[in-house]
């Protein structure tokens, strides 16, 4: 971030050069007019493209920040929320955040994420999965709109989902060792939060 100054000051002096070439009387043009006018131009882009860089780069040192506070896992960074919203509630907070509710994509993260929320969250919290069935019934999508690639339904002991049109909204349970179950919508439960990390 040591570069902002120097950053500034180099805008600064584009500015101004911009603002007493357009103070000059209009004159007939010449080339050598244009040629100015295009280096004009190519300056702006340039500024256009360092201002994206600069806000690129403060969006991954914020990111990272949230990671600092939550775990790494496989491109993935998760950030447990304990106070219990709904389900609506708790996406829009991880939204807001810059992410979404955690939504494994293998067993391997599933247990990791079990074992976050084990020891961020407590061993008898649940927490909000990132998945639905609220547009179809019986048809899972994850906060994408995509259908489920990995599903870890809870079958031994309750054959879940089993909640039909009451129960469209998914939990991982800390009390069934990672199992998945549906749930109301309107429950309030933890939530994690993850980010794709590069």
């Amino acid at each position: 971030m040591e570069r902002v100054p120097g950053i500034c000051l180099v805008l600064c002096l584009l500015l101004l050069t911009h603002c007493t070439h357009q103070q000059t009387p209009e004159k007939k043009k010449t080339p050598q007019k244009d040629s100015t006018n295009a280096a004009i131009e190519e300056i702006k882009k340039q500024i256009n493209d360092i201002i994206n860089d600069l806000n690129l780069l403060k969006e991954q040192q914020s990111l990272q920040s949230m990671c600092l506070r939550g775990t790494k896992v496989l491109g993935k960074c998760f950030l447990a929320e304990p106070v219990k919203r709904t389900f609506h509630a708790a996406s829009d907070d991880c939204i807001a955040k810059g992410g979404s509710l955690s939504t494994p994509l293998t067993g391997d993260q599933n247990d990791q994420l079990y074992a976050y929320v084990r020891q961020s969250i407590g061993q008898e919290e649940p927490i909000w999965l990132g998945i639905n069935d609220m547009v179809t019934e019986g048809q899972w999508l994850d906060m994408s709109g995509s259908n489920l690639r990995f599903k870890n339904w809870e079958t031994t002991i309750t054959t879940q989902p089993d909640g039909g049109r009451g129960q469209n909204c998914g939990t991982l349970s800390t009390t069934a060792n990672g199992k998945w179950f549906d749930e109301s919508c309107r429950a309030e439960k933890a939530s994690v939060c993850e980010f794709n990390i590069v």
